[in-house]
């Protein structure tokens, strides 16, 4: 059977109607603003006098209570207030109910009811979204090209692979924030009571399997869970795809493809683990107590629990590793991104410039100096492992975050299903992966089942 999992509401039509209507765009292409407006060097909103004082609403779902990550970003928030006297943030987490990790149904919601944030974290899936219907201000028009770019760079310029992920056809939509590769995380010292070697963790998914099942069969706790098979974990479900060779969508990202056969051997590759009693049938929350608590050997799953996993081995006493994702025999591991950007969603002038003010400072040196050291995200700035002033000192009592910067440099982006029924696509495909490798449906027709009836969602050609 499947593991129950909340779902995420379906947007109706009345709905879509009602976003159409409040932003007045259209759901494959950026605003008419931004369609007309020059994405040159020149800003279109003017900097704020020294003596304004303007109040904004910055709404980020590190904001919740979830591990490290609420006092990290509250403290980043401070520091932006003391250098920005005259700019009054507020932050907040996601407004009502966000199943799945459904962050943007939160903006959506307020944009719906006419006053939405005026900076978000919008997760990567929902970009086009955010730019054609939800109204997010194209940057390269609101404070000019050169001011985005220039932005990238500094003493400690953004990693190459990581700067075009907020983009939508050529403009900036969102400033790439937080987000991880897929790591395979270690319970070094079941490995070792398991008679396994914790210096030489699985390279393949075949030795993923060998291994979990040595730790079951030797230690009597569960073998590996990969999070990367719900609804909640699509972005990880992308790399295991592309890893096997595949793609969940043509690359001009008009016809779908995770129907295909490398697709369906990534499926039947995880539903091996499971049906092979390798992988327990957990959801995330199960998953990340049974992993901390020192009851599981494996989990494939972004940084950014990395600190709620060391909190979890000191308490109870084990030693935590942490290694790249498995591939699937000799084919190249493509990893893909999780995370969000930073959108301006404000149409007052005054606000969209303070809003432009905070993303410069949550992607700057001192926040990633925090964000990283302090919850696991990506150092984006990666000359900062390298900086004495940096992350360097962390960095080598850290030897955890090597696996996730080496995968930094062969990042493929988490690609985003075009239209207003992207969430349904998404969600339509993994329920068809999760019957597949919890259930006892057969990938390949699972799989296929759903490409044709997600291809009903797409946006006319």
């Amino acid at each position: 059977m499947a593991r129950p999992r909340l779902l995420r509401a379906a947007a109706g039509l009345v709905l879509i109607a009602a976003l159409a209507s409040a932003c007045a765009t259209s759901s494959s292409t950026p605003s008419s603003a931004a369609a007309g407006a020059s994405a040159g060097s020149t800003a279109t909103i003017p900097e704020l006098a020294p003596d304004q004082k303007v109040s904004i609403v910055f709404e980020s779902y590190n904001l919740t209570s979830t591990g490290t990550w609420k006092p990290v970003i509250e403290g980043l928030l401070h520091d932006f207030e003391a250098a920005h006297p005259n700019i009054t943030v507020k932050g907040q987490p996601p407004q009502g109910t966000t199943p799945n990790g459904d962050y943007t149904s939160s903006v959506k919601n307020q944009v719906l009811a006419g006053h939405p944030p005026d900076v978000a974290q919008v997760t990567f899936d929902a970009l086009r979204f955010a730019a054609g219907s939800l109204g997010a201000q194209p940057l390269d028009t609101l404070v000019g090209r050169d001011a985005v770019q220039a932005n990238f760079g500094g003493t400690h310029p953004f990693a190459p692979t990581a700067r075009p992920l907020g983009n939508v056809d050529g403009k900036t939509y969102a400033v790439p924030y937080v987000f991880s590769t897929p790591v395979l995380w270690l319970n070094r010292t079941l490995f070792t009571q398991a008679g396994l070697d914790p210096a030489n963790p699985p390279k393949t998914w075949a030795d993923v399997r060998t291994a979990a099942l040595a730790i079951k069969a030797r230690t009597g706790k569960d073998g590996i869970v990969v999070d990367c098979l719900t609804k909640a974990a699509v972005w990880c479900f992308q790399s295991l795809v592309r890893s096997s060779g595949g793609r969940v969508m043509s690359a001009d990202g008009r016809t779908l493809s995770f129907g295909d056969a490398p697709a369906v051997s990534a499926v039947s590759t995880a539903a091996d683990l499971a049906h092979s009693g390798a992988m327990p049938n957990l959801d995330q929350q199960q998953a990340f107590k049974a992993f901390s608590s020192g009851q599981l050997g494996m989990i494939l799953e972004t940084s950014a629990v990395q600190g709620l996993f060391m909190a979890g081995a000191k308490a109870n006493n084990w030693e935590l590793g942490a290694s790249q994702e498995p591939s699937f025999g000799s084919k190249p591991v493509v990893p893909t991104n999780s995370g969000s950007g930073l959108a301006v969603f404000s149409k007052d002038p005054a606000k969209q410039r303070a809003a432009w003010e905070l993303i410069k400072f949550l992607t700057s040196d001192h926040a990633y100096t925090q964000i990283s050291s302090k919850i696991g995200y990506l150092p984006l700035r990666t000359g900062l492992i390298d900086d004495p002033n940096g992350l360097q000192a962390w960095a080598k009592a850290n030897p955890l975050i090597k696996p996730n910067l080496d995968q930094l440099t062969r990042l493929q982006p988490w690609e985003s299903f075009p239209g207003d029924n992207y969430l349904q696509i998404s969600d339509t495909m993994m329920s068809a992966v999760e019957g597949a490798v919890f259930g006892d449906k057969d990938p390949a027709a699972a799989m296929a089942a759903a490409q044709k009836q997600a291809t009903t969602l797409l946006p006319p050609k």
